[in-house]
């Protein structure tokens, strides 16, 4: 089953940034290692797909 892009551009955009600014900060100390959860919005806004979006039938 091929999952459909369900996150808009803009909504990528905005994932990856906070994603990476959330690892980057992790990986230099400057916040505590859980900003490695910033890892979900990243995974999220590189492949445009949301599964909580699916769960919810949203679509942005």
């Amino acid at each position: 089953m091929v999952m459909a892009m369900n996150v808009g551009a803009i909504d990528r955009v905005l994932r990856v940034l906070i994603g990476i600014a959330l690892v980057g900060a992790a990986a230099l100390g400057f916040i505590s290692p859980i900003g490695y959860v910033g890892l979900i919005p990243l995974a999220t806004g590189v492949a445009g797909y949301c599964p909580i979006y699916r769960i919810f039938g949203r679509r942005s």
